[in-house]
């Protein structure tokens, strides 16, 4: 698994994250079982001692379709739709989740089986993201100006945030527009 960025600002836009380009279905960062368990440690899904109990029980094939599964619900029900496929996938995650005793009021613990704990957490983050994200600062890198496509939370102060990372492509698209200035001037 390449060693990517963690930017989207809410785990459920890092998963929507992890195939590149997003718009034509690009490269998928997680291919494999391996990689959904490294990527889910990097996004703070799961601890390590937690990746360790869910490489013990899951099934690794069902758990990276479940993975997959989820990861294609984000932008239909950002938009409004597949809400009802999230919200079964939510209620299971519930189904399998315990309250416990929080600072001062009780806390769902979700993600209690082992062998659905990555997809019950995307599940319910999913879920967290369409009733709580302020969805006037979701933005996504603009692939005609050479971003990549990924969705991000703008939390900037005046809300101006245009690229994933002006490391990567805010810094490659600026190059790309001086080098053109250049060659024009020519």
């Amino acid at each position: 698994m390449p060693d990517f960025a963690i930017i989207g600002g809410h785990p459920a836009l890092d998963l929507a994250n992890t195939v590149a380009p997003r718009a034509d279905g690009g490269t998928d960062h997680l291919a494999t079982a391996s990689d959904l368990l490294e990527w889910a440690q990097r996004a703070a899904v799961v601890s390590a001692s937690e990746a360790a109990r869910v490489s013990a029980a899951w099934s690794p094939e069902a758990a990276l379709a479940d993975v997959h599964a989820i990861r294609a619900l984000i932008e239909p029900a950002l938009a409004g739709r597949s809400l009802p496929e999230v919200s079964r996938r939510w209620a299971s995650a519930v189904g399998r989740s315990v309250l416990v005793p929080g600072d001062g009021h009780a806390e769902l613990e979700v993600g209690t089986d082992p062998a659905f704990l990555i997809g019950d957490r995307l599940a319910d983050a999913v879920v967290d993201l369409l009733r709580t994200a302020d969805r006037s600062r979701l933005r996504e890198c603009p692939i005609p100006d050479g971003g990549c496509g990924w969705l991000f939370l703008d939390r900037s102060r005046n809300g101006s945030r245009r690229w994933c990372t002006m490391d990567d492509c805010g810094t490659h698209a600026k190059s790309r527009r001086l080098t053109e200035r250049r060659r024009a001037r020519r």
